[in-house]
């Protein structure tokens, strides 16, 4: 698809435990956003240490790594016409209270870390994220259907 974006998606171990992924990857394809790539990866200190990096002088950090370490996460590349903000809408504030309703998030969760998902804030950072989590052959291109449908006969 001419113009389409990629970005990472992280579902939590918290929607896992939940059994929510199902409910929260609804949300992403009923948008009408490509998987290009998925998998079911556990995730290690050092790559969390790389990941959450920015966040390693905070004192929630141990906390967080934990979190993320209880159960395997789901981790995706979704792909569509300006697929990082509108991914990032769909997910909502990362404060779960602070969140539109309608949001994964707002309707989903109540509180950080337990929000359900990490999605990717800009292009840079999609692009390192991805590369983080997905090798070349693990990341497909290809034609769906309903693509016209969502993105316009020009597809």
């Amino acid at each position: 698809m001419a113009n389409a974006e990629r970005t990472l998606v992280l579902i939590k171990p918290d929607a896992l435990q939940r059994e929510l992924a199902g409910e929260v990857l609804s949300r992403f394809e009923k948008k009408g956003l490509k998987i290009v790539a998925l998998k079911l990866t556990n995730l290690d200190d050092s790559t969390l240490q790389e990941h959450y990096g920015h966040l390693a002088d905070k004192p929630f950090f141990a906390d967080l790594k934990s979190f993320m370490m209880q159960t395997p996460v789901i981790a995706m590349i979704l792909e569509g016409l300006g697929a990082i903000d509108e991914v990032r809408k769909i997910v909502g504030a990362t404060n779960p209270r602070e969140a539109d309703a309608g949001t994964i998030r707002a309707d989903l969760s109540m509180n950080v870390p337990s929000n359900m998902v990490h999605a990717s804030d800009s292009p840079e950072n999609a692009e390192i994220e991805m590369k983080r989590f997905f090798k070349d052959d693990e990341v497909f291109t290809y034609v769906k259907l309903t693509d016209k449908y969502h993105f316009g006969e020009g597809v």
